[in-house]
């Protein structure tokens, strides 16, 4: 019921999208998926030794992932800056690139800083190269990805490409919610609710073109909820929401599920230490287990965000939060993916 309804809206977007991206068309979907399911057999760790909370946080998610100790991946980042130069980002990424074996398919980042290298993500630069375009003009058309809404189910094997994700570690206590939450979606399916508000801000509602229509999955124990509101209020069964808005009110009063995803459209929410605006760090203390936002002025052209149909289609099909984040962003070069990657809340529906 649920893919009929979402292909159907999806068919309809498709026209407004291609007369709204002033880009070249996407690279064709892949192949039909393969039962592969992404595992921490497949994910790189990248653990900071120069900072005692990387290394700790590090070794509980090895554990908790059962990842394998020749994917944990070892680099030296004194002093935690906040962005890369990008000589620095290059020592970094050749450190990375050379520690990777070739059943890896994606990445994880353990730290909350650097997250960006110059204008960019560090996830984007990380997985995409470096654009030595962006930074002339943030404003502009960036590069599209291949990623995007595609059937990929690996990156690597089938097309070159990791794709990655930053976990915070400000305080132990927080990256090991993140990390239990992110663990605790895949034991069983509960009933929740995608919660997607059309705000009053004008300027930030660009992708609200995309939001699902409001309808009930009972095979999901699913319900897509659309609102006309500033903000939402005492729910609590959150699993996906979305919005645009520079600042989020009432977090404190919501239940995020495990697994929840959760972001809003605003130009610095990637910006996690600097921002005057709200940093998604806040979806995540409040109990997100992943969340998305941009480093630098992107303007809101809704193709640098995540498109809020591909993104639930791809999670209720079962893929990560690292797999259903990245398929939602057409131009992701500025965008930083952060939160548990392996969380699946959905995988058991299948």
């Amino acid at each position: 019921m649920l893919r009929k309804i979402l292909l159907v809206w999806a068919s309809c977007l498709a026209i407004l999208a291609q007369a709204a991206a002033p880009s070249p068309a996407l690279s064709a979907v892949q192949a039909a998926p393969t039962p592969f399911h992404l595992t921490g057999a497949n994910l790189a760790v990248v653990v900071n030794d120069d900072d005692p909370l990387s290394v700790e946080v590090a070794a509980y998610y090895q554990k908790a992932r059962r990842i394998p100790d020749q994917n944990m991946v070892h680099v030296r980042l004194p002093e935690r800056p906040h962005k890369l130069t990008l000589a620095q980002f290059k020592q970094l990424q050749r450190n990375i690139q050379i520690q990777l074996l070739p059943h890896i398919e994606a990445i994880l980042l353990v730290w909350s800083a650097p997250y960006a290298v110059e204008c960019q993500s560090i996830t984007a630069a990380l997985s995409l190269g470096f654009d030595p375009n962006l930074c002339k003009d943030s404003c502009a058309v960036s590069k599209p990805s291949s990623y995007y809404n595609s059937n990929i189910v690996r990156p690597y094997a089938q097309s070159k490409f990791r794709p990655s994700m930053l976990l915070p570690t400000e305080s132990f206590a927080k990256a090991k919610a993140i990390i239990d939450h992110g663990v605790a979606s895949g034991f069983r399916l509960v009933p929740a609710s995608a919660y997607y508000l059309h705000t009053s801000d004008s300027k930030r509602n660009s992708r609200t073109i995309f939001f699902p229509p409001p309808v009930s999955v009972p095979n999901k124990k699913l319900t897509i909820r659309r609102l006309q509101a500033d903000e939402l209020k005492g729910a609590q069964d959150v699993m996906l929401y979305q919005l645009g808005a520079s600042h989020v009110k009432h977090l404190d009063t919501l239940n995020f599920l495990p697994g929840a995803l959760a972001d809003h459209l605003t130009s610095f929410g990637g910006d996690l230490l600097d921002t005057t605006q709200m940093s998604i760090l806040s979806w995540l203390n409040s109990g997100a287990t992943a969340s998305y936002g941009t480093v630098s002025e992107p303007c809101n052209y809704w193709q640098k965000f995540p498109q809020s149909t591909v993104l639930l289609q791809h999670y209720l099909n079962g893929e990560t939060a690292i797999e259903a984040y990245w398929k939602s962003v057409a131009w992701p070069a500025q965008g930083l993916f952060v939160g548990e990657p392996l969380a699946a809340p959905y995988r058991l529906a299948h």
